[in-house]
C-alpha cells in the first residue's frame, strides 16, 4: 500500500467514530486501498467521539504505523455532528470526503466521488445514492420535498465536497442529517452518484427509536433556516396575519350584532376573536424584532448573506476560484 504524506494533501477524509473499535483496522486499511492508486495525495481525519470500547486507543495504535492518519480525540460524546465539525475545522485538502466508520460505505467507491468534482468544475458537491440499501429505511421523500433539495438519498455519509462549501457551513446540534440542504444554502450545485452499501457485520447500530422524532424537527429547523433565515417577519408576520384576520374579521362581526342590540358577552366567539387577534399581534411583533436582531447581527459583521466568485479566464478549471491567486472573491454582507 502506498502511502503519502504531504503537507497540504489534495484529499482531506472525515470519519466520524464512535465506539467502532472492531471496524477500525479494517477501515484504515480499505480507505488506504482506495486511494493508494490515486494520483492525489490525502489524509484522513478520524474523529473519536468520546468513544468507550478502546477506539481511542486503537486510533492511536493505528497512527504509530500510518503517517497519513490524524486521530481527532474528542473530549466526550458530543454527537455526530459536532464530530463531523471538528473535522471540517481541520481539515487541508482542496476536496473534502465523509463516510461513516461502519463500514456500510464502500470506501473503494471514493475515487467515484472525487472523478466527479475533477471532472466537472460545475459541481461543487457530489453525494452518494444507495441504490440498493442494507438496513432499515426512513423515508426519504420528505426532506427533499420540505427543503426543496432534491436527491434520491439524503441519508447517505458518503459525500465529497469542494473545500470552499465546507468552509462556508456549520453543523450544530444534529444538522449532519442535512448537510446537503446546508450545502446549497452556500451555493453548492449538487450531483449524485450510485454507491454500494452493505450491512452492518460488526459492531451497534447507534440509532434508536427515537431518531424518527429527532429528524422531524431537525427538518421543521433546516426548513426555517433555508426559507426564512433572512426575512423572519415573513415567517412569524405570515402566520400572524393568518390568525389575527379572522380574529378581526370575528370582532367586526359581533361589533355590528352589538350595534343592532344583540348581547354578545357570554358568546365562546368574543373570547375566540380576542385569543386570535392577540396571538397574530404577538407573532408579528415577534417577526420585528426578529429582523431587528437580523439587522444588527449583518451589520455587526456576521455571517455573509451571499457568497459571490469573480471568474477569471485563466484560472485552472478544476481549482475551486477561491483558491487560486487570479480569482478575486467576495463575501459581502448587505446593510
Amino acid at each position: 500500500m502506498t502511502q503519502h504524506r504531504t503537507p497540504a494533501p489534495d484529499v482531506s477524509i472525515v470519519v466520524p467514530i464512535y465506539n467502532e473499535v472492531e471496524n477500525l483496522p479494517d477501515l484504515v486499511a480499505r480507505i488506504g486501498q482506495a486511494m493508494a492508486g490515486q494520483s492525489l495525495t490525502w489524509e484522513l481525519l478520524a474523529v473519536d467521539d468520546g468513544s468507550t470500547d478502546g477506539s481511542r486507543a486503537r486510533l492511536r495504535e493505528l497512527a504509530a504505523t500510518t503517517p497519513w492518519l490524524r486521530p481527532v480525540l474528542l473530549a466526550r460524546n458530543y454527537g455526530q455532528s459536532s464530530a463531523l465539525q471538528a473535522g471540517f475545522d481541520r481539515v487541508r485538502g482542496r476536496y473534502v470526503v465523509t463516510l461513516d466508520a461502519d463500514l456500510q460505505n464502500e470506501p473503494d467507491d471514493i475515487p467515484l466521488l472525487l472523478n466527479r468534482l475533477e471532472t466537472d468544475p460545475d459541481i461543487d458537491m457530489v453525494s452518494g445514492w444507495r441504490k440498493d440499501r442494507q438496513d432499515a429505511e426512513l423515508s426519504r421523500k420528505l426532506p427533499s420535498r420540505a427543503t426543496g433539495v432534491h436527491l434520491h438519498d439524503y441519508g447517505c455519509a458518503l459525500k465529497a465536497y469542494r473545500r470552499p462549501i465546507i468552509d462556508r457551513i456549520r453543523l450544530y446540534g444534529e444538522l449532519h442529517r442535512f448537510i446537503p440542504s446546508l450545502a446549497k444554502e452556500a451555493g453548492a450545485r449538487i450531483a449524485e452518484v450510485p454507491v454500494r452499501h452493505h450491512a452492518r457485520t460488526r459492531g451497534v447500530s447507534k440509532y434508536g427509536i427515537d431518531r424518527t422524532f429527532r429528524v422531524i424537527l431537525d427538518l421543521i429547523l433546516i426548513v426555517f433556516f433555508m426559507r426564512y433565515r433572512q426575512r423572519p417577519l415573513h415567517a412569524f408576520g405570515g402566520l400572524g396575519l393568518w390568525l389575527a384576520t379572522p380574529g378581526l374579521l370575528i370582532l367586526g362581526w359581533l361589533f355590528i350584532l352589538k350595534l343592532f342590540g344583540h348581547n354578545i358577552g357570554n358568546r365562546p366567539l368574543l373570547l375566540g376573536g380576542v385569543m386570535l387577534l392577540l396571538m397574530g399581534v404577538q407573532l408579528i411583533g415577534a417577526g420585528l424584532i426578529g429582523e431587528l436582531l437580523t439587522r444588527i447581527y449583518h451589520e455587526a459583521g456576521g455571517a455573509p448573506q451571499f457568497h459571490a466568485e469573480e471568474y477569471v479566464p485563466d484560472s485552472e478549471p478544476n481549482q475551486p476560484l477561491a483558491d487560486t491567486p487570479s480569482a478575486s472573491v467576495a463575501h459581502q454582507t448587505i446593510a
